[in-house]
């Protein structure tokens, strides 16, 4: 095979961003993407980012306001495997792609919507931009910016977990297909990517601990320092450990009480983390005594993990990125040889650039062409069995800790798969921060080990000869110290697959460096983007980094497991947050003289990034706006009453927010009211649990508990989110007597530390 994704066709129906990069993913692992455009083109043709977004692919024109149009688009549905849309269910009806033409017409079609809001929700024909999702969701008011009120976030969370969301559904379904010879839906929205991140927050219980209670507080201290030269770094780590550097505890010694004093006032609005040492104003003082550049030497020579924050599009510079095939050289015809972001993983065969985006309309008579020419039928679907999810009969050994490493696994036990999730006898280190642990821990089973002892190694190698797929994201030398590197798993099972998810990439002069969310957040350049102008960075509390690292890594298991069905082949892949933050910087490129597009930023109040995309203060609240066509930035001015964007603030601040979103809506101005405080009223909505996006289920020392639910809709297959996320060693002892233990031996394991189970009166 030269491809993965050979013989693979997807017709490519989706604007915007994520469905584009979903689709992209997809070419670059070998299918034959054909990008559909309207006779006027994708309108994001005018977004540097376009350019990584679509490449590729092969493009077509085909007007679908007419009849023959429509009837080219079906001819080409009968020549593909996927398609992926972004038309809302009633237009897709007009156009004969609505859910029962598609399983009628095209049985082994694998489809997937991405709109604004989930298929089966009272909102899904709504208006989807990015904005307007951030808005009604309030998302917007779960970040803390450098002012009062809600802000409008830079980078567009709902959308980039969505892109992977789109690839992963996609790459469930058609492994379903090719189990039950039967294709159907797989919808996926910005919704449910924006509430992807927000798991780890959004969730109760009816006894929670201390740790889920605490839930890490909007206002939380992070990270980030600012330096002597203005530049900000952002630092990780236990404080204790920064404190014991040479250079740290040297500049300490010399603080006047006057520096640490307006440090105190800088944060006295915060709060600091569980682990932060008693006067973190310290910290933020020393810092401020000497340049960036110092403080990085200093600080990587000791491991402690740190970054600068860095604008965007620097990290298509990087020398790491570039040694791990995270950034890619494309000739295009019409900007010259770019640097752009690559695949965000590696596998084998590899994902790669099959070439530029196509101009508009550049491979239509070649696509349409060969259309007639087709003789090869498609078959008819066989018979289906029982219906059942699409990764059951899948079992995954998850070794991961934090975020980054387990999420991935947790979205494929939602998808149907067996985890087990094994753990230290101390637990996963996330588990003190019992929300977020349990936001990425759904759907599995526990069992906790000390693998740093000789008689481990036996347990785990008998668990990894009945796993298809290992997941971890402990850092590689660790795991050869343990004993689970890919090397020593895959004598138990030749087959297996084996995702490494890492924080630089398995390859480079960092590739072992220790990392967080928060430095990939700084070196992407989405800190200084989310900032503004005059602005401090900001960290944007919901993991945005980690989460695409995730998502990745599932991206290559999923083609990874393809590979395997077709070859019988295992084989090590890797992922990583670095990968992940870089394609996520794909708005810009690097242009042959070292330049950068322009990047639209966002003004010094982080409102938006234009009188047609922002949201606006109105009376005690404010109002999200996407007028992006003239006509509806016309009808902007007709509302508020005036003749020029310059005056839209003043005009629009004493109305009252929702009769303004009414006013808008009805000039046909997309808009939405910024919703606020939302984590309680999403559990209560109606329509949140009729669309399936509230979970609920028993935990073992927590009571009833509710989390955000599916981030796909199946429609006719099963996804059943009904086991809680485990206590440490829950299920060690059944899995133990799986593995034909006696309840004698799991005793006398239990009584010496090799295990530990969880307390019958827990």
């Amino acid at each position: 095979m030269s491809s993965i994704l050979d013989g693979i066709r997807v017709v490519d129906l989706s604007q915007g961003v994520a469905g584009p990069v979903g689709t992209q993913l997809l070419a670059e692992a070998g299918a034959d993407v054909i990008k559909v455009e309207p006779p006027a083109g994708d309108p994001m043709r005018q977004s540097p980012g376009f350019r990584t977004w679509n490449r590729s692919k092969r493009g077509i024109v085909l007007d679908l306001h007419n009849d023959p149009g429509r009837a080219e688009l079906h001819r080409l549905l009968a020549t593909a495997d996927i398609l992926v849309h972004t038309l809302r269910p009633s237009v897709a009806a007009r156009v004969g792609i609505d859910d029962a033409s598609l399983g009628r017409e095209f049985p082994r079609l694998v489809w997937c919507s991405v709109l604004g809001y989930p298929v089966g929700h009272d909102d899904v024909e709504r208006p989807g931009w990015d904005i307007l999702v951030q808005a009604r969701m309030g998302l917007m008011d779960e970040q803390r910016g450098n002012r009062k009120g809600p802000i409008f976030l830079r980078f567009p969370i709902p959308t980039w977990n969505a892109a992977y969301l789109t690839t992963q559904g996609v790459l469930a379904r058609l492994r379903a297909r090719d189990r039950d010879g039967v294709g159907g839906p797989v919808h996926t929205s910005l919704l449910q990517g924006g509430l992807a991140p927000m798991m780890q927050y959004w969730a109760r219980a009816s006894d929670p601990s201390p740790g889920f209670a605490w839930g890490l507080p909007k206002d939380m201290l992070s990270g980030l320092h600012q330096c002597s030269d203005g530049v900000w770094i952002h630092m990780m780590g236990r404080p204790d450990a920064t404190r014991q550097v040479p250079l740290v505890a040297e500049t300490l010694a010399g603080l006047t009480e006057s520096s640490v004093e307006a440090a105190r006032r800088d944060i006295a609005n915060y709060s600091p983390p569980p682990n932060t040492p008693a006067d973190p104003a310290q910290l933020i003082a020393a810092f401020k005594q000497r340049p960036a550049a110092e403080w990085l030497e200093a600080l990587w020579a000791a491991d402690i993990p740190v970054l600068a924050s860095d604008p965007p599009g620097h990290v298509l510079r990087d020398e790491q990125a570039r040694a791990c095939g995270y950034l890619v050289d494309v000739d295009d015809p019409e900007v010259g040889t770019v640097t752009q972001a690559g695949p965000p993983f590696e596998l084998s065969p590899p994902s790669r650039v099959r070439g530029p985006a196509p101009a508009l309309g550049q491979h239509t008579e070649e696509v349409l062409s060969s259309l007639a020419d087709a003789s090869e039928p498609r078959r008819s679907p066989s018979p289906r069995g029982p219906s059942r999810a699409p990764l059951d009969g899948l079992r995954i050994l998850d070794f991961g800790n934090y975020l980054a490493g387990p999420f991935a696994p947790m979205l494929m036990a939602d998808l149907g798969a067996e985890v087990i999730k094994l753990e230290a006898t101390t637990g996963d280190a996330m588990r003190p921060v019992a929300r977020s642990f349990c936001g990425c821990q759904r759907g599995k089973r526990s069992i906790a080990l000390d693998c740093k002892r000789p008689e481990a190694a036996e347990i785990i190698g008998e668990l990894v000869s009945t796993m298809d797929i290992v997941h971890h994201n402990l850092r590689y030398p660790a795991a050869r110290k343990l004993g689970i590197d890919y090397e020593s798993l895959r004598v138990h099972r030749p087959d297996l697959i084996y995702c490494h998810t890492s924080s630089y990439g398995p390859r480079g002069p960092r590739a072992d460096w220790p990392g967080y969310d928060q430095l990939f957040q700084a070196c992407s350049g989405w800190e200084v983007a989310g900032g503004g102008p005059n602005n401090p960075p900001i960290w944007h509390r919901m993991g945005t980094m980690d989460h695409l690292n995730a998502h990745a890594s599932m991206v290559a298991t999923l083609l990874a497991l393809r590979h395997r069905d077709q070859t019988g082949d295992g084989q090590f892949i890797t992922s990583s947050i670095l990968g992940g933050a870089v394609l996520s910087m794909s708005e810009l490129y690097l242009a042959a003289d070292g330049s950068l597009p322009p990047f639209p930023g966002i003004d010094d109040e982080q409102h938006g990034l234009a009188p047609g995309y922002r949201i606006y203060q109105a009376g005690d609240g404010y109002v999200a706006v996407a007028a992006l066509s003239e006509q509806s930035q016309a009808s902007l001015l007709a509302v508020a009453g005036v003749t020029s964007t310059e005056s839209l603030e003043e005009a629009l601040r004493d109305q009252e927010p929702a009769a303004l979103a009414r006013a808008l809506e009805s000039a046909g101005v997309p808009a939405e009211v910024v919703r606020t405080d939302q984590e309680a009223g999403f559990f209560e909505r109606d329509d949140h649990r009729s669309a399936g996006l509230v979970a609920q289920y028993p935990h073992a020392e927590m009571g009833q508990m509710e989390q955000v639910g599916r981030f796909w809709n199946l429609v006719d297959l099963p996804q059943p989110l009904d086991v809680a996320p485990p206590a440490l060693g829950e299920h060690t002892r059944e899995i133990l007597a799986e593995l034909g233990r006696s309840p004698e031996t799991i005793d006398e394991w239990i009584a010496s530390g090799l295990i530990l189970e969880l307390s019958s009166d827990a």
